[in-house]
């Protein structure tokens, strides 16, 4: 599996990959991947069968996008982010298929009225989950399988549901640290300490803060 313009990559033959894409080293593209021209993709990075990359979308270095996710024009993935099967953005804040003069069907080109969307470092989207128009997902924020997010969602956030609700808040490496409701009930200095990482995370105005790091291996 290769393509002459991507030496150090995994392309699948059946992969279509537009003009004036980039791929970084060691990124794998699998069968039926559409990558539209313009697509910046980092080193490092999985994406997954059927899965559609629109122009000028941006992914960083080690994301894993699974099978048939749907990335639109203007969204932004940074590092370390996963997006499960069939994961589908949004960009359009008034959805039509016709022009505003009813003269014709409406530009799929973006415009001064589509939005703009942040998948910030570390976040993980559950499988077949709907991210709305102009939205941060805050860092190592997981949203969950099948849910519908409509708001920006805080850093270390989870969110369930549809529409998706703030539920708690996780570690970087996964795990709940505490639920919303105890979360509301805390004082200010209140501490949370990961049990799988050791990670300690402190209560701030918006949600927690990390104060120290993981453990380290042994």
């Amino acid at each position: 599996m290769s393509d002459e313009r991507f030496p150090n990559c995994r392309i699948h033959p059946t992969a279509l990959i537009e003009q004036a894409v980039v791929l970084g080293d060691r990124t794998s593209v699998w069968d039926s991947v559409h990558i539209r021209h313009g697509a910046r993709i980092g080193s490092d990075c999985i994406i997954g069968e059927k899965t559609y990359i629109a122009y000028d979308v941006v992914i960083g270095n080690f994301c894993k996008l699974n099978a048939n996710v749907y990335v639109c024009a203007g969204v932004t993935v940074e590092a370390y982010v996963m997006l499960s099967a069939h994961v589908v953005f949004t960009n359009d804040r008034f959805p039509r298929a016709f022009d505003r003069t009813l003269d014709g069907l409406a530009t799929s080109d973006p415009t001064e009225e589509t939005l703009h969307t942040r998948v910030c470092r570390g976040v993980t989207i559950g499988a077949n989950a709907t991210i709305g128009p102009g939205l941060t997902l805050g860092e190592f924020a997981m949203v969950g399988m099948g849910s519908v997010v409509t708001r920006d969602v805080p850093p270390n956030g989870l969110v369930i549901g549809s529409p998706a609700r703030l539920v708690g808040f996780v570690c970087a490496c996964g795990p709940v640290l505490v639920k919303s409701a105890v979360w509301g009930s805390d004082g200010d200095s209140a501490k949370y300490v990961c049990a799988r990482c050791g990670r300690v995370y402190a209560k701030s105005a918006s949600g927690v803060v990390e104060l120290q790091g993981p453990r380290a291996h042994h």
